[in-house]
């Protein structure tokens, strides 16, 4: 895939090393002296610049990109990256980091498709391996105030050889199905998780941040 990491911080670093192994990554930071040290330091094509500003987009090569990751520090500049990557270029996948919870609900009213609201859950995403693509695609349903979202259990999940009644979740949340080498199974109070298994879970959006960090587990933030 051909894609986009706009912001060089720890996220966007570690994001753009760690998805560059399979995929085209370009990453666009502001910061002329941060620019030019990834430059450097990475294998990837490093641009300069304001990734809000949509001439600088084309030249990242924004038409042809899959995936656009918007993760700076202002929730303001990655709301309206991710835009401009829906509305303009008809990006197929936004990500974008959500600095300030109180904003996530925003994120996917104005159509971002997957905003996440802590560095920590981004980071042990990447840090667990969890695919790319499952990553994106979390968010795979939106309704109203409720959201469906799925995610592979990482190796270091808390809930891993737990059953679900042995599991706290976030008021109004519930796991509705656990696909497991290709079987859909409907999660019982005594059904215990394992490494690898596909969780489906429903839940409200406001709730989402917590629900990752329930299921995939939670780093340091740096």
């Amino acid at each position: 895939m051909n894609i986009i990491v706009v912001g060089g911080g720890n996220v966007g670093r570690n994001l753009a090393e760690k998805i560059s192994v399979h995929n085209y990554v370009t990453l666009i930071e502001k910061d002329p002296d941060t620019s030019e040290r990834l430059a450097c330091q990475m294998n990837i094509l490093v641009i300069q610049g304001d990734g809000c500003d949509i001439e600088l987009l084309k030249q990242a090569g924004i038409a042809k990109a899959d995936v656009v990751a918007a993760v700076t520090g202002s929730d303001v500049d990655n709301l309206v990256i991710c835009q401009i990557a829906k509305d303009i270029f008809h990006v197929k996948r936004s990500v974008a980091k959500v600095n300030d919870p109180k904003n996530e609900k925003i994120f996917y009213q104005l159509g971002v498709d997957v905003a996440i609201g802590s560095t920590a859950i981004i980071a042990k995403v990447i840090e667990d391996e969890v695919s790319w693509e499952d990553f994106i695609t979390l968010f795979t349903f939106k309704r109203g105030n409720l959201s469906i979202i799925r995610v592979d259990l990482p190796e270091s999940s808390p809930v891993i050889n737990s059953s679900i009644n042995e599991i706290t979740l976030p008021e109004d949340s519930v796991l509705v199905a656990i696909i497991r080498n290709g079987e859909i199974m409907i999660p019982k109070a005594n059904s215990v998780l394992k490494e690898k298994d596909e969780v489906i879970a429903i839940t409200k959006v406001e709730n989402e941040s917590q629900l990752f960090k329930s299921l995939i587990g939670e780093v340091d933030e740096k």
